[in-house]
């Protein structure tokens, strides 16, 4: 197998079955406020899974809780949570489909998929680093979004529609 801070440099050496440690996943944004304030905020993965085929073709998923959405500010999570973001009522959740996963060098893998917010699919290409020990991996990236790609477009004056997204996803062998 690969050394714990290392991925192989194809996946075939991940074969099997993957399930996401939710206590060990963490998925955190942070966005502009008047150009100049930073707003942070985290969500909670509530599921999720993967499977690497003995040929290194790769399929899965990761679910983000919607209605966990928390900025340390009870005003401004009510308000993500209405139609004018997440509407959560409708949309409880945030998905992200992995379809293929490309080995770009040691413990470099990108991904690619569909992320679903909000009832629309929108297709994501995420560099990612992968570390592993015999039985857990944990997959880490960092990306930039356009919320407004999902419909999400309210703003106040000053407000940015680009998030940073950091995503560290901790999967056991199962």
């Amino acid at each position: 197998m690969t050394s714990p801070h290392e991925a192989a440099a194809d996946l075939s050496p991940f074969a099997g079955s993957w399930s996401l440690d939710p206590s060990h996943t963490s998925i955190v944004f942070h966005t502009k406020a008047l150009w100049v304030l930073d707003v942070r905020g985290a969500f909670r993965a509530i599921e999720g899974s993967g499977t690497v085929g003995a040929d290194g073709s790769v399929s899965g998923s990761i679910v983000i809780d919607a209605t966990s959405v928390d900025t340390k500010k009870k005003k401004r999570d009510d308000h993500l949570r209405t139609a004018d973001f997440f509407e959560v009522d409708t949309h409880p959740t945030i998905t992200f489909s992995l379809a293929n996963a490309h080995p770009k060098g040691a413990g470099t893998v990108e991904l690619s998929g569909g992320l679903t917010i909000r009832g629309a699919t929108r297709p994501v290409t995420l560099l990612a680093h992968v570390s592993s020990t015999d039985d857990s991996a944990t997959v880490s990236t960092e990306f930039d979004i356009d919320r407004s790609q999902w419909g999400l477009t309210w703003a106040k004056l000053g407000a940015a529609l680009k998030n940073h997204v950091v995503i560290n996803a901790r999967f056991t062998k199962s």
